[in-house]
């Protein structure tokens, strides 16, 4: 699908930001016209992160045309609002394509342009690497300079004051640009902030603060007291004296949305030395009435027609996991006051919200904070709460020393709700729940279960409520297969399987939600299976059972297959010198890129057709 450029007259003469560098500066407000309608009619034909892009438009505008991109180093924070600049940076035509198999990565992907300096998915990591980029750069000696932009949500990450702590030690030339769209961090956006931001950028302010600082360097009590008589008056007029503290100087807060005062600002910004911060105001889902008045619900849409101001309706369908964990988690608490749930900033995605509105007391949204979120889980559990933590598995990589060294290490009964495990389909890469069973495997204390229906995942919840120790409930994003959900909640025995079928000569171990494929094989060909539920412990009755009586096992899961399910199957057979067939199906040792659940599972051998290429190898 191609949409008509001709009818983006000064986009279409914009091929790349070299282009772009050329054009008069009084054009730049209709160029972030066209970009917000050009994006505005990809996303709705394509699906994909829209709200988040619509406000980034002018800010993407003015970064491409003062600093000499790609050159200059620009690094996105996470990559939602990167959809403005994959457009201007050679990928125009090839936006209806985003997210798609074979398609546009979903967020900066460096083998894909020179443009992405930087590969992001992960919250918060934007200043770290510019600061890297920035070291470098110095060594270079080539004036190179370097951005980051980071959200404001993703200010609430302990890395990025990391990183923002170290970058003001080190004092290297560095612009870190807030995009504030969401928190109340700032005063209105006005002339006076707009003129203040010129003002603080401009060389006669600068030149007096530093050369002030250099004059008073050798007289201790008077520059402690120009210190602190510069920090009160900013401090006055400008909300970024904990940004000064840390050693940047802070510009701003400036709007966002007018081109040409962002242009002026970085303009004066690029000759400026040492650490910056200029705080910009945006406004999430700029452009597009409704997404303006609910950016979470536009953050990311399904195809779409504009002209509705209404999202489609989604299609009956069975309920997701996440919606099975939020019941699940309303039902325990209504039972359990010392039930308490953990998020880093995914209520939504996590199927929290009515959970959040009906328990309000019980429930704590820790901002995109993972770590923070899995200790402080850990020192509710020590003091005899009930602690559940709704985390995505891919963000759950970030707490990996939490996981070991607050949870498991004291045996605390915390419970991971984790989502997204396994393939994920468009987010690609950054967000595929490719390893949480090898990273939780090798953990002492740990239980690891894997439901193969929303019925089973209800249960396993329970049960690892009750379990008392460090326990996981892993399940992918999506509707589940139909099954009934028993409201009545029952424990499962911990370590123990399922037999679904019994067969001959071929057994499949199966591991999670990829049971329909291995039942439609197995019904085929007539091999057993067998819902093994837990990883760990893991059920070595049943695989005595089974070497015993059948040649071949394969196993499935939808997992990284080193040092996966199949692996710890494996393991086992080689301690108890066991010599039957053994074919492990799982993720290949490759990051899986974008495309649908069902394209990635044919892709990889994981649907009835691989299973049963995987019994013709027996």
């Amino acid at each position: 699908m191609t949409l008509d450029i001709s009818q983006y007259p000064t986009l279409a003469g914009i091929e790349n930001p070299k282009a772009l560098r050329q054009l008069p500066q009084d054009k730049l407000t209709a160029l972030a016209d066209e970009l917000r309608q050009y994006l505005l009619a990809c996303v709705s034909t394509s699906s994909g992160h829209f709200a988040s892009g619509l406000g980034t438009v002018e800010l993407t505008v003015a970064l491409h045309y003062v600093y000499n991109t790609p050159f200059d180093r620009l690094v996105w924070d996470v990559g939602h609002q990167a959809y403005p600049h994959k457009i201007l940076t050679e990928r125009r035509d090839r936006m209806p394509t985003i997210r798609q198999k074979n398609g546009l990565h979903p967020f900066p992907w460096p083998p894909e342009s020179d443009y992405d300096t930087f590969a992001v998915g992960h919250s918060s990591t934007s200043i770290s690497a510019a600061l890297g980029m920035a070291i470098a750069a110095e060594k270079e000696q080539r004036d190179r300079k370097v951005v980051a932009v980071i959200g404001d949500g993703a200010m609430t990450a302990g890395m990025a004051f990391e990183a923002l702590n170290h970058g003001g030690d080190i004092d290297k030339d560095l612009v870190v640009v807030l995009n504030d769209n969401e928190m109340s961090i700032s005063e209105n956006v006005g002339a006076l902030n707009s003129h203040l931001a010129r003002l603080l950028t401009g060389n006669l302010f600068n030149s007096i603060r530093d050369g002030g600082k250099k004059l008073l360097s050798n007289v201790p009590p008077i520059k402690e007291f120009a210190s602190r008589a510069e920090e009160h008056i900013k401090g006055m007029v400008v909300p970024g004296t904990i940004f000064e503290e840390l050693g940047f100087k802070y510009i701003g807060p400036i709007d966002g949305h007018d081109v040409n005062g962002m242009v002026d600002t970085m303009r004066n910004m690029r000759n400026m030395k040492g650490p910056q911060i200029l705080h910009v105001v945006t406004r999430k889902g700029k452009g597009y009435d409704v997404a303006e008045q609910d950016p979470i619900k536009y953050h990311a849409v399904p195809k779409f027609n504009p002209a509705d101001n209404e999202l489609p309706a989604s299609k009956p369908s069975g309920p997701t996991f996440s919606k099975v964990f939020g019941d699940w988690l309303c039902d325990m608490a209504a039972a359990d006051p010392k039930l308490v749930a953990v998020t880093p900033a995914m209520r939504e995605g996590s199927g929290m919200v009515k959970f959040s509105q009906q328990f309000p007391e019980q429930y704590f949204d820790v901002a995109i904070a993972e770590q923070h979120s899995v200790t402080f889980a850990a020192g509710m559990a020590r003091d005899g709460l009930n602690a559940v933590v709704a985390i995505y598995s891919t963000f759950l990589q970030r707490a990996y020393d939490q996981l070991i060294h607050d949870v498991a290490i004291q045996n605390l009964p915390v419970l991971f709700a984790i989502d997204r495990a396994g393939i994920v389909g468009a987010d690609g890469p950054t967000h595929q729940g490719a390893f949480d069973i090898c990273y939780m495997r090798c953990i002492p204390n740990m239980v690891i279960m894997t439901p193969s229906d929303e019925n089973e995942c209800r249960q396993m919840l329970y049960t690892g409520h009750k379990a008392q120790v460090p326990a996981a409930v892993r399940y992918p994003r999506g509707t589940g297969i139909g099954t009934a959900l028993e409201e009545t909640m029952t424990e499962l025995p911990i370590g123990k399987s399922r037999t679904v079928r019994e067969g001959r000569k071929i057994a499949i171990l199966n591991f999670g939600t990829l049971i329909g494929y291995a039942q439609e094989a197995a019904d085929s060909k007539d091999t057993t299976l067998i819902d093994m539920r837990f990883v760990k412990p893991l059920d070595t009755a049943i695989i005595d059972k089974i070497v015993a009586t059948h040649d071949a096992i394969i196993t499935l899961e939808d997992g990284a297959v080193m040092g996966g399910a199949g692996s710890a199957v494996g393991e086992y057979m080689q301690d108890c010198g066991y010599t039957n067939r053994l074919i492990k199906l799982g993720l290949p040792d490759s990051f899986i890129l974008q495309g649908t659940q069902q394209e990635m599972y044919a892709e990889l051998g994981l649907d009835t057709a691989g299973i049963l290429a995987a019994i013709e190898r027996c």
